[in-house]
């Protein structure tokens, strides 16, 4: 693995989440081909937007964080920005489809992001007994 992607385990999880920016986490296993073919296309974009953490999760290693991710294809994408998990994608992408995402992710406002997961938190807190 290149340095400049992280691995990522349950020691180091909330750690790297808590440095806030933008994280990306690759979830794969030795054994998968598509993971594999993925490795490649992670790794140039890790080089390419060095002020973002691309962190690769062994499966087979870190189990808890593969469960706790439900993580139930592999290879998965997970996309954080500022300790808010964004979204999920399941199968390798190509480099271009890589590359929308994080430009999406950057393109984010995400004040309005958190006080929408905020204003959804106090609603659902006003409806529990």
């Amino acid at each position: 693995m290149a340095a400049s992607t992280l691995e990522l385990t349950e020691t180091n999880f909330e750690a790297t989440l808590d440095k806030g920016g933008i994280l990306l986490i690759d979830f794969w296993a030795e054994w998968c081909g598509p993971c594999r073919a993925f490795a490649p296309v992670f790794e140039a974009a890790a080089k390419k937007y060095p002020d973002i953490v691309f962190a690769k999760v062994d499966t087979e290693a870190q189990q808890g964080l593969a469960a706790a991710f439900e993580v139930q294809a592999i290879p998965t994408l997970a996309v954080f920005r500022d300790g808010v998990l964004l979204g999920r994608n399941a199968g390798a992408l190509p480099a271009a489809a890589l590359d929308g995402v994080i430009e999406q992710v950057r393109g984010l406002d995400m004040a309005k992001i958190k006080q929408e997961i905020a204003e959804q938190k106090a609603s659902a807190a006003a409806k529990s007994p």
